[in-house]
């Protein structure tokens, strides 16, 4: 299956006698990039035999299966703060995962090569025809498919791990093994977000919270971004636009909300200022290659960079989240790490240039990849430290590399409000989430530009329906609250909104899955139909966990979308209208602004809580109702997943609870998916619906705590369904679970 060739070139001494800087220099513009240790470079040639389908290696801006790399550029990975990045690009964004995944219709293997400098890799597929177009198609030799692909990378060792699966969720769960799992984010993470460059102060701050519940739309956590600190020194505060920010945090706090703030990783090279000389003092700086530190421009003009490689800065970094050193702080305070790839806006590629030297005199191209990920996983300490080690935190970086998502979520970056954007997002979401980072999303709306009325929406409809839900835009745009584009939008936007929160119980037990198993929640088709080669490069649609397929409308003007339901013996029932469809059919699906494609798999049962309330903390009073969609056998199972939302007493003292509700025989049964948790939960159930239910029933029986009760139920037979009905029984009374 596997063939490589590896290389590692060090001091080429022919090169070096006729030309001895030539090696050893490098410029680029006006930069000059100095080897110390001399030119090398680390590659590698694996031949995958029998695959003509492979993904990931994010973060770019492309298409979910990778493109043959014969006619153009390699996939880059490097690191890089690219504003409005190009669209269908093989060139290095923000983040950097190593990982390839190739899939074929009965293996699933993964290539997962663990170096941080920069990295190159090209790929060729072999065609499965004979190459000799003159010889007429009944006569060619049908070849064995495979795919080449060819690592380079500028430093380190051959250090490359084959995951051999053989199925997509043996794979998932053997990366998860290597690098980490996805951390169970607290619950409210889970909520919509509202961000701007900038809020212009605390009254501007409670005036769109307010908006909020004016407007009956939920929401948990509103952001700042740099404006609001002290001439953009981070752990500090505006003192004119923002002199009580504690006091702004338990404003919120009383509503049960959040504040997000900005941290990035450069310092301002303010003599005077005593976070600045804390860490001169402290060693904590970059250096450059001279030995001096390191000076790169950035928000606050001149400055420094935090040396998160070396253990002793990331703890003195962690400190700096105490509630006694960062002043104006509350435990409701969670932070934003941006600008970590690490930006330099005067630097090569506005970046660190190569030579720049790190703790234990790594010179920067060794790490460049790890940056963002050593101070991401700083901040996480620091905030996990700030309460005792008792509560989940949240952190937001823009930059990553393989097991980031141990530490929280990451975005897209600098998109723009475009349609092209928008439909680039499910991909790159798609690419991320089977690399692993699965805790991810997209600015709702586009950072840069201003969207039109449908855009927002589609795009709002469209992120409800992704893991990370954060609405954020640029200080030169626009305002766009949700409820600024007239009534019609207002509605729009507050319904998938509202959507969300409902369909938050099911979410959160995927990523407690994700936790435990690395299965993401964010799914292309072809993990969940591995036999199904129509599926294998679909990337306008997804599944969402194994019981949710999403077709978001990511074009302008339409009026109907088609709709791929993979799987030919699986039955699909339309969310909204409960239509029954046949799956291994592409249907044709008529749309409004207010559609939003989303269908439920025959087979599977989805837990939502009855209403949406005004944030996260309210679910976990709020009744649910389960959805139970039977496929042709009339079976169905799904699971549940609780705990408190915000500790790690779930880890600690298994106070959490799992069920599974199984299907068979014309019976539900909902049980203990596990003899561990201890969580005492008080969730009710409100009401059950059946869809696929092929005749009416003569009665209904809820049996509870030994006791048999009869129940009242509606029964409704849908005209597409060929019989079939939908049954929905609500409880009039509390049924733990």
């Amino acid at each position: 299956m596997l063939q490589d060739r590896a290389r590692a070139t060090s001091h080429d001494s022919e090169l070096e006698e006729d030309a001895p800087g030539l090696l050893w220099r490098e410029t680029f513009r006006q930069f000059v990039d100095i080897k110390a240790n001399g030119p090398s470079s680390t590659g590698a040639d694996l031949c995958l035999h029998g695959f003509s389908h492979v993904y990931g290696l994010p973060e770019h801006a492309d298409s979910l299966q990778l493109r043959d790399t014969r006619d153009g550029e390699p996939y880059r990975l490097y690191n890089l703060d690219v504003f409005a990045y190009d669209l269908y690009s093989r060139f290095g964004l923000y983040g950097s995962v190593p990982l390839l995944v190739a899939h074929k219709v009965d293996r699933t293997l993964g290539v997962f090569w663990l170096n941080a400098s920069e990295t190159f890799v090209n790929i060729h597929y072999s065609p499965t025809d004979h190459e000799d177009e003159q010889t007429p198609p009944v006569k060619r030799r049908r070849l064995q498919p495979q795919t080449d692909v060819h690592w380079l990378s500028e430093s380190g060792v051959i250090d490359c791990v084959v995951l051999l699966g053989p199925s997509p969720q043996q794979l998932f769960s053997q990366y998860a093994q290597l690098t980490g799992y996805q951390a169970l984010p607290p619950l409210f993470a889970l909520g919509y977000h509202q961000c701007r460059w900038n809020y212009d102060d605390e009254a501007d701050v409670k005036a769109v919270d307010a908006g909020f519940d004016h407007h009956n739309i939920p929401y948990d956590v509103i952001w700042l971004d740099i404006e609001h600190t002290d001439g953009k020194r981070y752990f500090t505060w505006d003192p004119v636009h923002f002199p009580d920010p504690a006091g702004l945090q338990r404003h919120l706090e009383k509503k049960k909300r959040k504040l997000v703030v900005i941290s990035d990783p450069h310092i301002k090279a303010d003599p005077d200022w005593s976070l600045y000389c804390e860490a001169r003092d402290g060693g904590h700086f970059v250096k450059d290659r001279e030995g001096q530190l390191y000076h790169g421009s950035c928000w606050p003009g001149e400055s420094c960079y935090l040396d998160f490689s070396s253990p002793a800065t990331r703890a003195w970094y962690s400190r700096c989240f105490t509630l006694e050193k960062y002043k104006g702080t509350t435990p409701s305070l969670f932070v934003w790490n941006d600008m970590n790839e690490p930006s330099v806006f005067d630097g090569p590629e506005q970046t660190m240039p190569k030579d720049a030297v790190h703790y234990g005199g790594w010179e920067h191209r060794e790490l460049h990849n790890l940056y963002g990920f050593y101070q991401h996983m700083a901040t996480v300490e620091g905030l996990i430290t700030r309460s005792g080690g008792s509560e989940r935190p949240f952190v937001l970086s823009r930059s990553f590399f393989a097991g980031s998502q141990r530490l929280g979520a990451v975005w897209t970056g600098d998109n723009v409000a475009s349609w092209g954007y928008l439909k680039i997002s499910i991909p790159m979401l798609l690419s991320l989430s089977v690399a692993g980072i699965v805790f991810c999303g997209a600015d709702v709306g586009g950072f840069i530009r201003d969207p039109d009325p449908e855009l927002l929406v589609r795009w709002y409809q469209a992120a409800a329906l992704q893991p990370f839900f954060r609405g954020h835009s640029a200080n030169v745009t626009k305002r766009r609250e949700p409820w600024l584009f007239g009534d019609k939008v207002t509605a729009a936007i507050r319904t998938v909104i509202q959507q969300r929160y409902c369909l938050l119980p099911y979410w959160y037990t995927l990523f407690y899955q994700a936790h435990t198993s690395g299965l993401p929640p964010l799914r292309p088709l072809w993990v969940e139909f591995s036999q199904d080669q129509s599926t294998f490069t679909v990337d306008n649609q997804y599944m969402i966990g194994g019981a949710l397929l999403a077709c978001p409308v990511t074009e302008p003007g339409l009026q109907e979308v088609k709709v791929s339901l993979p799987g030919s013996g699986e039955i699909w029932y339309d969310v909204h209208s409960a239509k029954v469809h046949k799956g291994g059919e592409t249907l044709s699906l008529p749309v409004t602004l207010d559609t939003v494609p989303l269908f439920q798999r025959g087979g599977s049962v989805v837990c939502r809580s009855t209403v949406s309330g005004s944030c996260t903390a309210e679910l976990q009073q709020l009744p649910l109702s389960i959805t139970v969609a039977l496929n042709p056998q009339g079976a169905a199972d799904g699971e549940l997943y609780l705990d408190d939302g915000h500790s790690f007493s779930y880890r600690d003292r298994k106070a959490f609870c799992l069920r599974r509700f199984s299907m068979l025989s014309g019976r539900l049964l909902c049980h203990a998916a596990s003899e561990e948790g201890t969580f005492d939960c008080d969730t009710v159930v409100h009401s059950v619906t059946f869809l696929g239910v092929k005749s009416k029933p003569s009665t209904v029986t809820v049996h509870v705590s030994g006791e048999d009760l009869h129940d009242t139920y509606t029964y409704s037979q849908l005209s597409n369904c060929g019989g079939q009905g939908k049954l929905c029984t609500p409880f009039l009374f509390n049924t733990r679970c």
